[in-house]
């Protein structure tokens, strides 16, 4: 698949080696067996571990605070905490802790979450998302940044001294235009899930330099989730993704996410399940070298950032293999 190169350079000029612009994706395992993963990675040269938050699972920025008192020097990442589970100001006091445990170590990812799963576990009406994650994203800045808020809108009245302050990096999720547009404007990134490259390139970040340019900033990184599996069997690849995925089904039944698959070129199926093409373009698979060469070419097309989610294998030597494939590019 060819995509032309994006020309307009929106992060850091400054070259950097490929491993540290990639990060490896931690399953929502049981603590300890997540703690345990990060301090192989860390061990293997990994830079970047970034963490989901399941609803309603382990909280994973306790886990990262655990974790990072075993591993000293890896970046660690939430991608993402939901917003609608933390209060903005709680969720400061929580990263706090993390800061202080790992200075200069954590990237805090926030969004929305999934409409259904975030409705039926905490009760709350996922109503205008967009505008409910601007004032979260705000009050959090403030509360994290100066460790004083007070901020009065249309879903938050708080006022708050915290103990310290620390300037964590804030990424936020995005999906559609406006999410990205939202990122540029007042984030330190954006955190891209499922989105093919394409939309990316030609929709995502356009719109995050539109959203940069109305605030007079330069252009926050983007941050692009890819699956990877160490399988040369394309139909093996796909029978692996659908096993594991086959709540593609939810992803696909999901407006926002049709949306998006649609105008990427990939409409999903009125079931909502995908094709084979979108999963192709989703899932890089192939050997050590065929990996490593697609991984550099996404970045060169003006990614900033991979997040690696490997696929689930019944092999047990694929994700130590993935691992130091990654620590050592």
């Amino acid at each position: 698949m060819h995509i032309p190169t994006v020309s307009q350079t929106h992060s850091d000029s400054t070259p950097r080696a490929l491993r540290e612009r990639l990060g490896l994706l931690t399953y929502q395992t049981p603590p300890a067996e997540a703690i345990a993963t990060i301090v192989a990675a860390e061990a293997a040269g990994v830079r970047q571990i970034w963490r989901t938050q399941g609803t309603p699972l382990w909280n994973s920025l306790t886990v990262l605070a655990a974790a990072a008192t075993h591993a000293t020097t890896i970046r660690l990442g939430t991608a993402i905490m939901p917003i609608y589970a933390h209060h903005p100001v709680a969720l400061a006091q929580q990263a706090l802790v993390l800061a202080s445990l790992a200075p200069n170590r954590l990237r805090l990812g926030i969004g929305p979450g999934n409409r259904q799963p975030i409705e039926s576990s905490y009760g709350h009406s996922q109503s205008r998302p967009l505008a409910h994650l601007r004032e979260y994203l705000t009050i959090l800045r403030a509360a994290l940044w100066t460790g004083h808020v007070e901020y009065q809108g249309s879903f938050y009245n708080t006022q708050a001294t915290l103990p310290e302050s620390a300037q964590v990096p804030i990424f936020i999720s995005a999906l559609r235009e406006k999410a990205f547009a939202l990122a540029g404007e007042l984030a330190d990134g954006a955190i891209a899930w499922v989105c093919p490259p394409q939309y990316l390139l030609h929709t995502a970040l356009p719109a995050m330099r539109a959203g940069a340019q109305l605030a007079g900033r330069p252009t926050p990184p983007l941050v692009a989730q890819v699956f990877v599996a160490l399988d040369s069997d394309a139909q093996s690849v796909r029978d692996t993704f659908r096993a594991q995925f086959d709540h593609g089904r939810f992803y696909g039944s999901q407006p926002e996410y049709a949306t998006m698959f649609a105008t990427a070129g990939f409409p999903v199926f009125s079931d909502g399940s995908w094709s084979d093409d979108l999963i192709d373009t989703l899932v890089i698979s192939g050997n050590e070298t065929t990996i490593a060469a697609r991984l550099a070419e996404l970045l060169s097309f003006g990614l900033d950032e991979l997040l690696i989610m490997p696929l689930q294998s019944s092999n047990p030597t694929h994700l130590p293999r993935l691992t130091h494939l990654i620590g050592r590019l």
